[in-house]
């Protein structure tokens, strides 16, 4: 495990039931820090499900908005999989609450077409496996 993801105290862990996937919202005693650290995991796993999809793009411009689209992912992802909430989301990652409400705006658009539906519902459940393992659910 990388040195600046640690494992997270038993109040910060999200509440995942997996049969009926509603993730009950972080506890407000969650601290900024367990909160950071999701964030950055979840962008991390975004980064790398997005280049394992091929995507190599090389123009400056072409990369900072793949840079853009992989950040508004992760977004989406902490708000609606995690439940976390968007006030807590933005600063996580340099933005505001409404830019995290924009991404998920933007994302949830994007859902009409199917091969991206498909990526994000995949990262969806790898970041649910996640937070089961974390907290020590067994898959059923």
């Amino acid at each position: 495990m990388p040195s600046d993801i640690l494992p997270l105290p038993v109040p910060a862990r999200p509440c995942v039931p997996v049969a009926d996937r509603h993730f009950r919202r972080f506890p407000p005693a969650a601290g900024r820090d367990e909160v950071a650290c999701i964030c950055r995991l979840i962008r991390q796993l975004t980064t790398e499900m997005v280049q394992l999809t091929g995507e190599r793009l090389g123009a400056r411009r072409d990369r900072r908005r793949s840079e853009c689209h992989v950040r508004q992912i992760a977004m989406y992802v902490c708000h609606v999989q995690l439940g976390i909430p968007m006030s807590d989301i933005g600063p996580c990652f340099g933005r505001d609450r409404t830019t995290v409400g924009h991404a998920c705006q933007v994302i949830e658009d994007r859902r009409d077409e199917p091969a991206f539906d498909e990526f994000v519902a995949a990262l969806e459940r790898l970041a649910g496996s996640i937070f089961n393992v974390m907290k020590g659910v067994r898959d059923e």
